[in-house]
């Protein structure tokens, strides 16, 4: 109870959440008494992090930053326009399309809502939009980049679960679609937003320049195609994914230089260490419940309420959501798979569509108020207030909810094309 306690009100106080887990690891042992722990923490914190699977997470990071730096945003940009721009409200569905694109070579929706929000709503404002409009539709959009592979968030739950990351990258395939597809149904619901004919500007159809604005697609391409056959491990993939963007941005498009390596590998190094951290510190904690019994007696727990699978997977939903408030979506899985994987399994629940759906879910946080980071990165590239900002992404977060609702009811959609595929 003491370290429940103490665990909100950390939490609450906005402590990092790195020593917000070794913390609440700590609590717990001294509230136990289990003091002989404390010697096995450090092996406990670096088992977590010895896996090899981890090492797609610099290399995803890495392509994300190349993409970001090496202005190929602007070429998927056009590749969408050519796709959906003549429709009414080009731009809109561009946005939508554009997100998808850019999540299967990004997988990170921060990032991703960081890129579009300085390069999409200017462009949709100069044509008529709304500026909240934009926005609030680029923050939604955004939260595709960990669903359609890579996936930042599978890689983590992937490791985390024991789980193959290769099988959760294809499990987020269909997901991902049908969000888009939500996402494109609440754009045409949206027809006051919309203009009276399309405005989005159409690029020149020359095949040279269809040719070089398709070739980012070289890279989801490359992943997909890489793991699906059994060439490449997600790993792997990552690496031949960095080749391939490297390749582009250097030598085809010319929009790196010498220059931009270093603060380019700083902050992959930056982020890929918090990440790691987290992580480790998160295995220490399940370490610790898991000593104590603690997800046997949660599973108990739920068992006595006659709750089911789907029932379960909803609550689990709530819960995410309310730690999504305050957490960000990757503290969100680090903490809770080692404690809610072992009860998901005691109900049934494949553990690759337990995946999928915690994934989806975590996302939620992103644009949930008062922490909602999607909220804050798309309010600092547009200059938006909180409350109208989040007003707009209303309409838009209701197709996600209900794409996860989806989700949840039918777990053929993350497990039959990976079960179809023998992965």
């Amino acid at each position: 109870m003491l370290t429940m306690s103490a665990f909100f009100v950390l939490l609450f106080l906005g402590l990092p959440i790195v020593f917000l887990l070794l913390g609440t690891a700590i609590l717990f042992v001294f509230e136990a008494e289990a003091d002989m722990m404390l010697n096995s923490f450090l092996v406990q914190s670096v088992k977590g992090v010895e896996v090899n699977g981890f090492l797609a997470i610099p290399l995803f990071m890495l392509v994300g930053e190349i993409m970001t730096r090496g202005q190929i945003t602007e070429r998927l940009m056009r590749t969408a326009a050519r796709l959906v721009g003549g429709l009414r409200g080009g731009l809109a569905y561009v946005n939508v399309v554009v997100n998808a694109l850019a999540a299967a070579i990004l997988g990170s929706a921060t990032a991703q809502i960081a890129v579009m929000s300085r390069v999409i709503v200017p462009e949709m404002e100069r044509h008529g939009y709304d500026r909240r409009y934009a926005a609030g539709l680029t923050v939604a959009t955004g939260l595709l980049g960990p669903i359609i592979p890579p996936s930042m968030l599978m890689i983590i739950y992937g490791v985390l679960a024991y789980q193959s990351v290769a099988t959760l990258f294809i499990a987020g395939i269909v997901p991902g679609l049908l969000i888009t597809l939500f996402f494109f149904v609440a754009v045409a619901m949206s027809g006051k937003h919309l203009p009276a004919r399309s405005e989005a500007p159409l690029p020149a159809s020359s095949w040279r320049e269809i040719g070089l604005d398709a070739l980012p697609l070289l890279i989801p391409v490359t992943i997909i195609a890489g793991i699906v056959s059994g060439v490449m491990t997600p790993t792997e993939s990552g690496a031949v994914a960095t080749v391939v963007s490297v390749a582009l941005a250097v030598t085809v498009y010319r929009s790196l230089g010498f220059g931009d390596v270093v603060p380019l590998l700083r902050e992959v190094v930056l982020s890929s260490a918090s990440i790691i951290a987290l992580i480790g510190f998160a295995t220490l904690l399940g370490w610790v419940l898991s000593y104590k019994g603690i997800p046997a007696m949660m599973a108990d727990g739920l068992a006595s309420l006659s709750v089911g699978p789907v029932s379960f997977l909803l609550l689990v939903c709530l819960v995410v959501f309310i730690l999504g408030m305050f957490l960000d979506g990757i503290g969100v899985l680090i903490f809770i798979v080692p404690i809610l994987l072992p009860v998901a399994q005691s109900f049934g629940v494949d553990p690759i569509h337990f995946g999928v759906v915690l994934a989806v879910a975590t996302l939620t946080g992103l644009v949930s108020p008062p922490v909602g980071p999607g909220l804050y990165i798309a309010m600092d590239a547009t200059g938006l207030k909180m409350l109208p900002l989040f007003k707009a992404t209303l309409p838009f977060m209701f197709g996600f909810l209900l794409a996860l609702l989806a989700i949840v009811l039918l777990p053929e959609l993350s497990v039959a094309l990976p079960a179809w595929l023998a992965l």
